[in-house]
């Protein structure tokens, strides 16, 4: 990647007390608990940020802000339902750019080409590969 996630989340993180409102005070205790601890905790606290996420569905920067942490679970814990909820995040989020801060978006769309890497979406299946070897070409 052509950027720091860990660094893309703090400038997030900090756009998006205007979007949460009367939220920001939980938004801030969870992730100063997922930022300062590991394993369990930290987990916790990071499903609970994305719980928030989903309530504030409208709040681009704190959306961006799960993907990016969404990485750093992934770095944290190599495990495909990482991969697959920062999938579905970026997913989510790149549906409609309008709105959102063009470097999110930039950032956000190479992110996603790591989750489909990471899940292994981009890779083409053997058997597929054969049959291209197989198939006749034109002329053949």
């Amino acid at each position: 990647m052509q950027f720091d996630a860990a660094l893309a989340a703090q400038d997030t993180f900090r756009r998006a007390e205007t979007e949460l409102g009367s939220d920001w005070d939980t938004a801030v205790e969870l992730e100063a608990t997922f930022s300062s601890n590991a394993g369990s905790t930290a987990r916790e606290a990071y499903e609970g940020l994305l719980a928030l996420s989903v309530r504030y569905p409208q709040a681009y920067s704190f959306q961006a802000f799960c993907i990016f942490i969404t990485w750093q679970q992934v770095t944290e814990e190599t495990i495909a339902h990482h991969f697959q909820t920062g999938l579905r995040l970026c997913e989510a989020f790149l549906a409609s750019p309008d709105g959102k801060h063009p470097e999110d978006i930039e950032q956000i769309t190479e992110l996603y080409g790591s989750y489909r890497d990471g899940l292994g979406l981009d890779e083409e299946d053997e058997t597929l590969v054969e049959f291209r070897k197989d198939t006749p070409k034109g002329g053949d």
